[in-house]
């Protein structure tokens, strides 16, 4: 039987603090009883000597100091994992809010996982399919990499998040394939838009969403991603499913941080948040990956809104430190009308070349993503160049790569949210494309793939 403490000193917002408490750890899970038989859970902070300070789930409201007794649990927070969690939709705690009925645990976990052992990591090599062009054609997700996509306010990630989430697979591999998507901090309405997506196509199946909601308490949204990737490291390392991990908004999750940071006096970093931000990102990314001889893996796409669309913001930038590239949405695309507006070239995927080629998606991809690249690039210039010098200024050759680039962002990127095209479509799409260049222009391409495939 736990061993209660009457000894509450004081409240203040969130955090509480308890005298003369022995054999507590941090991080352990706690109970409030209050005067009228409530329970409230809360988990600890901070030891110092015997006092603890602990940080409320819930609201403080009612917490008389004489009458309400805390009992400490002996345990962090944990979260009952097994398969069943396929199709369910639980909140940022890891509790049932779909009607349905509770989960009966195979085991019980430590939300806070367990570091991967670097040595027994093998390298991501295998293509994932999203079945979005601008992703899998240029810059290709590969299975056990963490590729976020950095957006904006107003910007329609959450509807490219449903559509990678809907559409995901491993080709040429009969491997159960599972999704498990975590909201942080959104409004009821994008959480309406999740369940209502993956519930009528079907994919809800084969997805575990955890949610919490933008009027949840902030700790409890600092536990969402974690309850989310112990749910993902059950299903990849017991069950041998990929799995796809989609995190949104990594932006809310930090703010959070920076709102417990402050409530405990912490000595602020960059732009008020915690100095050790980085160190708690990395411990949620660094989750995803391959395990030597186990057949699962998870594969990570976090989203974020960057503040201000400031790509050197702390969020972003310390993000982009730890994961293996971007893809990033573009305000400028957005008022054109594409759909999604993936900016492609300051996106990309660092790994994107061990997941392409013969015997993965085709042999010609690496050429045609280079030369898509070079001539998307060649044709923003000439269009630049046209806005300020006028048409008659540029070159035969020129006006042909500025009506490239138009052609590229509508028929390549713009293929709306709910076209789902394989890799050999989006390939053919680019051979389309290149097409219209002069075959002598297409330089980065061998001869036998211009055999094969140009003008047919």
């Amino acid at each position: 039987m736990a061993k209660e403490y009457r000894t509450i000193q004081e409240v203040a917002g969130p955090l509480m603090l308890v005298h003369d408490v022995t054999d507590v750890t941090y991080d352990e899970m706690g109970e409030i009883e209050l005067a009228n038989g409530e329970i409230r859970r809360c988990k600890v902070l901070q030891v110092n000597g015997n006092d603890v300070l602990v940080q409320l789930f819930e609201n403080s409201a009612g917490i008389n100091l004489s009458d309400s007794k805390v009992r400490f649990l002996g345990r962090s927070m944990e979260l009952g994992v097994s398969e069943d969690m396929l199709g369910r939709v639980f909140d940022g705690l890891g509790h049932p809010i779909d009607g349905g009925p509770e989960i009966l645990p195979d085991e019980r976990r430590d939300i806070n996982g367990l570091a991967m052992n670097p040595a027994a990591r093998i390298y991501p090599s295998e293509f994932i399919q999203t079945g979005v062009s601008a992703i899998d054609g240029l810059n290709t997700l590969v299975r056990g990499q963490k590729l976020p996509i950095f957006s904006a306010s107003g910007l329609p990630h959450a509807q490219l998040a449903a559509q990678i989430a809907r559409q995901a697979k491993v080709r040429g591999t009969d491997e159960p394939f599972a999704v498990v998507f975590a909201a942080m901090g959104i409004t009821f309405e994008e959480a309406d838009y999740f369940k209502q997506s993956f519930t009528e196509t079907g994919a809800i199946d084969r997805t575990v969403l955890f949610v919490n909601l933008a009027n949840d308490p902030a700790v409890e949204r600092i536990a969402t991603p974690r309850m989310a990737l112990t749910a993902a490291e059950y299903l990849a390392f017991e069950k041998g499913m990929h799995v796809l991990v989609i995190l949104t908004d990594i932006t809310n999750y930090a703010d959070a941080l920076r709102e417990v940071s402050a409530a405990r006096k912490e000595v602020p970093g960059r732009r008020g948040y915690p100095g050790y931000m980085y160190t708690d990102l990395a411990t949620l990314y660094e989750r995803a990956g391959r395990q030597a001889g186990k057949s699962g893996s998870i594969t990570m796409i976090p989203i974020l809104t960057m503040p201000e669309d400031d790509k050197t913001h702390p969020i972003p930038d310390l993000t982009g430190y730890i994961t293996e590239g971007q893809i990033i949405l573009s305000r400028e695309l957005y008022r054109k009308g594409l759909m999604p507006p993936i900016d492609v070239l300051p996106s990309l995927s660092r790994l994107k070349d061990k997941g392409i080629g013969e015997g993965k998606t085709r042999a010609d991809h690496a050429n045609t993503m280079n030369q898509l690249f070079a001539a998307y690039s060649r044709g923003k210039d000439a269009k630049e160049l046209m806005t300020i010098l006028g048409e008659s200024a540029l070159t035969e050759i020129d006006l042909i790569y500025a009506k490239f680039a138009e052609a590229f962002e509508k028929e390549y990127v713009s293929q709306g949210y709910e076209t789902d095209r394989s890799i050999e479509e989006t390939l053919s799409v680019g051979w389309k494309l290149l097409s219209m260049l002069p075959r002598a222009e297409l330089k980065r391409i061998d001869d036998k793939f211009l055999d094969e495939y140009y003008g047919k």
